[in-house]
């Protein structure tokens, strides 16, 4: 396993730029924290549409436009191994929620592969990558897709009320009104947010040729970056490719897997039999706490592969009380907190 010098300064000062850069957004268009939680896909979108964001996160719509239409965005990426849109946490209160809102959900497609298909780019792997580009979408009024959703979902029995929605779904269930591919009329360079998408792409695209490490505005990869420096840690250039399913590893070849939350509380999701199997593997959990308003780290706890311990009792605890109330458990996620880990401590780096 091929181990690269870290370039500890020219991350960090990566970093400051681009702190730079959301500062003068949310001055300018009060949203915050744009690396996370895929938010720069939600501007990309918006760029396009000519939308306004609409400031927050998990609970609010995305954007509006300029009649004061409201709008939820779902997408998908071409390199992603699921081309469907995911409705998490559906209930009759959510579909009775969309029907009086009647917001539109807007369900975006990005090109992120050169406009070559998923398989072809694995394939050929270029090495210049185009930034993501929203290049069709469809349009869907809130109360009629609420009615599909409800009718739908009457049979479906998965715990986590989860149900994907593809396009061959929304071009057979929905009128012809709605239910055609859209492309959208505002240029790129002509979208209320070009100047500044043109500003983040341009520093990524330096951070990941320097580094090797792509996708760096997907989930929390930046952040493992910025935390990597501070470990000597190599972050693994493709999630679950060639170099392992893993976060990040040492010069020796160790693996770690990264945690990284704005809290001492760090949620460990989906976790089946497979994935605690593949904890075994690991040399140690890397638990982080980030500051998105200065993009920096404060504090890295560096722990024992013996979390593995404590992720199972705690997950086998919940199954057993949720079993006693008589619940169903939806979700097999846990959250672990400053206690839960300190007997697993082996360092602890504040930044």
């Amino acid at each position: 396993m091929l181990f690269n010098e870290v370039k500890k300064d020219l991350i960090l000062g990566s970093a400051e730029s681009l702190l730079n850069i959301q500062k003068k957004f949310k001055q300018r268009f009060q949203v915050d924290d744009i690396f996370g939680n895929s938010k720069v896909f939600e501007i990309v979108i918006a760029n396009r549409l000519g939308h306004i964001l609409i400031p927050g996160h998990s609970g609010t719509r995305d954007c509006k436009d300029a009649d004061g239409n409201i709008f939820e965005y779902k997408h998908y990426k071409e390199s992603s191994s699921n081309h469907s849109w995911t409705f998490n946490d559906y209930s009759q209160t959510i579909f009775e929620k969309m029907r009086r809102e009647n917001y539109k959900i807007i369900y975006a497609h990005m090109n992120d592969t050169n406009g070559l298909s998923r398989n072809v780019f694995k394939r050929e792997r270029p090495k210049e990558i185009k930034f993501p580009e929203l290049d069709w979408y469809y349009e869907i009024p809130g109360s009629l897709m609420a009615n599909y959703l409800e009718e739908k979902t009457i049979k479906i029995t998965n715990a986590r009320k989860m149900i994907n929605v593809s396009r061959k779904q929304l071009e057979t269930y929905f009128d012809p009104q709605y239910n055609y591919k859209r492309t959208p009329k505002t240029k790129f360079n002509d979208g209320p947010y070009s100047d500044d998408l043109n500003s983040i792409f341009n520093e990524i695209h330096n951070l990941e040729r320097a580094t090797g490490v792509i996708n760096l505005l997907t989930s929390n990869k930046i952040w493992e970056l910025i935390t990597s420096v501070y470990l000597n840690h190599n972050v693994n250039p493709e999630q679950g490719g060639r170099l392992g399913a893993h976060d990040a590893y040492d010069k020796d070849g160790n693996q770690y897997e990264y945690k990284i939350s704005k809290s001492e509380n760090w949620n460990f999701q989906d976790i089946s039999e497979a994935v605690l199997e593949k904890y075994k593997s690991i040399k140690g959990f890397i638990l982080v706490t980030k500051n998105v308003e200065t993009m920096s780290i404060n504090t890295i706890y560096n722990c024992s592969n013996g979390l593995l311990y404590k992720i199972k009792e705690k997950m086998e605890m919940k199954a057993n009380r949720y079993q006693v109330e008589g619940r169903v458990m939806r979700r097999k996620q846990i959250g672990l907190t400053k206690n839960d880990i300190s007997p697993y401590v082996i360092e602890e780096i504040s930044v």
